[in-house]
């Protein structure tokens, strides 16, 4: 079994577990290929389902004097219909109501025995078979990260007030809830946008980098459900 990484700095977690997050962009990896001369060419795309395997893949496209014409072909790293499991670190998992249903989380003390060099605190390197939480991905596209609509940035996770902050005629939406604290200063934490996808904008540059929306990268687009 996989599984997948959600930013708890941000809320996106706790955002997946309550159901208010039910998609998620990955970048696409594109291969090491003499193509490389041409990524910046890639204005299209389109996913399928392979005839050889029965999996999605998705061919990226370019155009020149003579038309389209295929770049390459990419797969994504999950596919529709698989389970995949939410990281947590065993810290997380020792000291929540879910490590007494599992047996080898009998103690705190017991578990960061263990994985105290590698999974105790750094979810990266956690076992999937040890996570309580599934997903199920129910679909796949592939687009721009620039391309996200409204719509989608809400199921991303974006915040909605049911009425403007104060101060706020008529901004309504926020990269994480207000009671999520990723920065030191509180100040920081006072951003309100009036559409949501500006609102997802500033959380993907604080997740993925300053500068991941300018360099708009071809994104994996996911959507699932939460299943456990």
């Amino acid at each position: 079994m996989k599984k997948i990484m959600f930013n708890e700095r941000y809320g996106l977690e706790s955002a997946v577990l309550n159901g208010r997050k039910t998609m998620t962009r990955r970048m696409v990896k594109l291969p090491m290929l003499p193509i490389v001369s041409n990524l910046d060419k890639m204005v299209d795309a389109e996913v399928g389902i392979s005839t050889v395997n029965g999996k999605v893949m998705a061919t990226l496209y370019g155009y020149n004097v003579e038309g389209r014409y295929p770049i390459c072909d990419v797969t994504p790293h999950y596919q529709i219909g698989e389970e995949v499991a939410i990281a947590q670190s065993y810290e997380d998992l020792a000291n929540s109501r879910f490590s007494k249903d599992l047996d080898m989380f009998d103690s705190p003390t017991t578990i960061k025995k263990a994985y105290c060099d590698k999974g105790w605190r750094n979810k990266m390197f956690v076992k999937a078979e040890h996570m309580p939480h599934r997903i199920r991905i129910t679909n796949i596209g592939i687009e721009p990260l620039t391309q996200i609509t409204n719509d989608d940035a809400m199921l991303e996770g974006v915040f909605k007030y049911d009425k403007p902050p104060l101060h706020h005629e008529s901004d309504m939406y926020a990269p994480w809830p207000p009671y999520v604290k990723p920065y030191k200063n509180d100040t920081d934490n006072l951003k309100y946008f009036c559409e949501a996808r500006w609102a997802f904008k500033h959380l993907i540059n604080k997740v993925s980098g300053g500068y991941t929306w300018i360099s708009n990268p071809w994104v994996w687009v996911y959507t699932f459900k939460l299943i456990k």
